[in-house]
């Protein structure tokens, strides 16, 4: 049931789409300020004459595709990388810091990575570079230290990465991890010696740059030489692949430059060979010049693995290119460092704040999307375009799990932008977006961004007016102050060193009280010896909470008082459903999310359901009853108002799909369902009437109301039949309405 539903909801997005999934290769590069593109400020500084820092084949990039102004990442290396991976932000994550725990919790086995949803949708996947989980900062004889960590127990099936993030902070590190032959291999990595030397005289690389093959390139390889050769070997060999058998790949480069240390680029030959012709380089500072010239070394990498989509085999001739179906994504983790190529290239664009803060030049980053089979093509985005609509590193996991046709990992922070890249709406929305930095926190909503540290000390901006955040407006908006930062402490980020979230499943009987902490799983995360977090009780707002009916009869759980978590998802099976009914007068809270799966029902019976995130109804789920939903209900399967007496309130948008059924039963002469937000319509409506069989023709009853009416259901001839009876159904601006024939 789970693989069908992983391809029924592939099918539902790329019907839509009219597309197959889309290879994916995402760089990932590391303190790479917001300015150090050419759209991001570096073109206007070569224009006026100034020194600029070379990124030619990522400004081609961004000519191509999307840049997106407001891309935000993390603070640090480990929060970056463990919120990518995960989809959830640093407050419901082990990692809000770099810290030694890092290395050996940060991902645990029911952390759900992009590399597990990718693998598990059928794509080939690839990582390379610095993953900073999971093994020793030993120099030279490092060892895992939990297996449960690592990219190759997260999906992921080839491998040439650092496993510590402070052993990647040399370039010429003796040995990498990479993916081992042997079964035996502890966690199915072996170390291999960082070397180019398989590479040099190679007649499959005949345009080798010529550096590598110099007598003078390091026996130990500069690792992120090593990172792109593993990258482009794997780009070429899927690609072809991809032309063969239609299996999509997915691949990461998540290189180390431009971080420290600098100097190591210069044991390299011919360097700043790129600078050459460039007047102003001889006037920069060194650590400017090595600066950029590790950024430019990192550019022409990126060209080449470019390069291949367009010509896999290297041949010359481009009709085996893959280049129009893969999605290329640019990101850097965070913002650039303190020091000289700040203040003389300007890396961060004139944001305030470096590396390690939470100011827009410490979060903010590059962020660059291309792909052309949708951009410029069939979304109404055009290649070279500029997008400032906000996109957090938490997005990625989502967005790529919705064009792969895979469900999304429940509860994530994160939201999917995928709609928007092939110009449909998104049917998740997010109010604000989250980031931790030690001993700071800060929720960015819309222009608004409030800071607060652990003292409690505010700080507020708006980021229209003033991006560089110099005017501080929290003792001006003191009511604005108090509602952002009770959302930002909901979010968890003073919780102390080492909160994460749970994970839960239901171990209840039929019949069972959700409240009674008996009827669900505790949570312990052990590792070699070590017990880093327990969870035990009753439910709660960092619980992510499954009730799935894995036995051979119905099931029913009893909400008889208040269910607050972060995520709910009720789910059952053909022939074994699970039901959750709500007492009247309860409340459901998951701050999230709320998923109702296949062959599960939520029954609301006058309560009320709320979530900041979403209220998703899978295909073959029910929620059925009347009362309030407060949150955006997004509706893939039925939703079955009952308004004998009363009705159902909607205090978001709702959005159904092609595939949604709209159910109203017992009507009465006020609308049955009442849509504060935009109504988004398609799929079925079905009535079933209560008395109203009789009624003369032309009577009318508003079955919908919202603040706008979008779309139509796709009923046959627009007619609702009850009892044999025929309603044609009317559409205004604001209402859905039956008229009686």
């Amino acid at each position: 049931m789970h693989r069908l539903l992983l391809i029924l909801l592939g099918v539902m997005f790329f019907s839509a789409a009219e597309a197959k999934p889309p290879n994916i290769l995402y760089f990932y590069v590391d303190d790479m300020g917001w300015g150090s593109i050419g759209p991001n400020g570096q073109a206007e500084r070569r224009s006026a004459g100034l020194a600029t820092v070379q990124t030619p084949n990522l400004d081609r990039l961004a000519k191509q595709g999307v840049n997106f102004t407001r891309g935000y990442g993390c603070h640090v290396c480990s929060p970056a990388r463990a919120s990518q991976q995960t989809g959830f932000h640093q407050g419901h994550t082990y990692a809000d810091r770099n810290d030694p725990d890092n290395a050996k919790k940060a991902m645990r086995r029911d952390d759900v990575t992009i590399g597990d949803a990718l693998a598990d949708a059928g794509y080939a996947t690839g990582y390379w570079g610095k993953w900073g989980f999971g093994g020793s900062k030993d120099p030279q004889h490092p060892v895992v230290v939990n297996v449960q960590t690592l990219p190759t127990s997260h999906g992921y099936q080839d491998v040439l990465a650092e496993l510590h993030h402070v052993r990647a902070h040399t370039f010429f590190q003796p040995t990498l991890w990479r993916q081992a032959t042997a079964s035996t291999a502890r966690g199915g990595l072996e170390l291999v010696p960082n070397s180019l030397v398989a590479y040099r005289n190679n007649a499959d690389y005949p345009n080798l740059p010529a550096r590598l093959n110099h007598a003078e390139y390091p026996a130990t390889a500069y690792c992120d030489d090593s990172y792109a050769f593993a990258s482009l070997d794997f780009v070429r060999r899927q690609a072809l692949h991809y032309r063969e058998t239609g299996q999509p790949f997915f691949g990461l480069l998540a290189v180390q430059v431009p971080h420290a240390p600098f100097g190591e680029i210069t044991q390299l030959p011919d360097w700043d060979a790129a600078y050459a012709n460039d007047p102003h380089f001889a006037s920069l500072d060194s650590q400017s010049q090595q600066w950029a010239a590790m950024v430019t070394r990192i550019d022409s990498h990126i060209g080449n693995i470019l390069a291949a989509l367009e010509d896999p085999n290297g041949d010359g001739d481009q009709s085996d290119s893959v280049a129009s179906e893969t999605l290329v994504v640019f990101q850097s983790d965070n913002g650039g460092p303190r020091g000289n190529c700040l203040k003389e290239l300007d890396s961060n664009g004139g944001l305030r704040g470096t590396k390690g803060t939470i100011y827009e030049g410490g979060i903010r980053v590059p962020l660059i999307m291309r792909w052309p089979a949708k951009i410029n093509r069939q979304s109404e985005r055009a290649a070279g375009s500029v997008c400032d609509q906000v996109v957090d590193v938490t997005d990625l996991l989502p967005t790529f799990c919705e064009l792969a046709g895979a469900e999304t990992p429940l509860g994530i922070d994160g939201i999917s932008i995928a709609g928007m890249l092939v110009g449909q709406d998104a049917t998740s929305r997010r109010d604000f977006i989250i980031h931790e930095a030690n001993n700071q926190a800060s929720i960015i909503r819309g222009n608004q961004k409030l800071i607060r540290n652990t003292r409690g000390k505010i700080e507020l901006y708006d980021l229209s007016r003033d991006p560089s955040e110099t005017n501080d407006l929290s003792q001006q908006q003191t009511k604005l102050v108090r509602e952002l930062e009770a959302l930002l402490l909901g979010e968890r980020v003073a919780e102390k060193k080492g909160f994460s979230v749970t994970y839960h499943h239901w171990i209840g009987e039929d019949g069972d009280s959700t409240v009674d902490a008996d009827h669900w799983s505790s949570y312990r995360y052990e590792n070699e010896g070590i017990t880093y977090q327990t969870d035990e009780g009753a439910p709660q707002l960092a619980w992510v909470a499954k009730m799935a009916n894995t036995g051979t009869a119905d099931s029913h759980a009893v909400a008889d008082g208040n269910l607050h978590v972060l995520a709910l998802e009720v789910r059952g099976k053909k022939n074994a459903s699970q039901s959750l009914g709500l007492k009247p007068g309860s409340e459901l809270i998951g701050r999230n999310e709320i998923r109702i799966g296949p062959f599960g029902t939520i029954d609301m019976n006058g309560s009320r359901i709320a979530s900041l995130r979403l209220v998703d109804v899978l295909p073959q789920g029910t929620l059925i009853g009347n009362g309030q939903v407060d949150a955006n209900l997004h509706n893939a399967g039925n939703l079955t108002v009952q308004s004998p007496v009363s009705h159902l309130d909607l205090a978001g948008d709702y959005n159904q799909h092609e595939q949604g059924v709209l159910s109203i039963q017992g009507t009465t002469e006020s609308a049955a369902f009442e849509i504060a937000g935009r109504a988004e319509l398609a799929g079925t409506l079905e009535f079933t009437s209560n008395g109203h069989s009789k009624l003369p023709a032309g009577t009318v009853i508003k079955i919908l109301t919202a603040k706008q009416v979008e779309g139509k259901f796709t009923n046959p001839d627009g007619l609702v039949i009850d009892q044999g009876r025929q309603w044609q159904i009317e559409y205004g601006p604001t209402f859905v309405a039956l008229i009686a024939k």
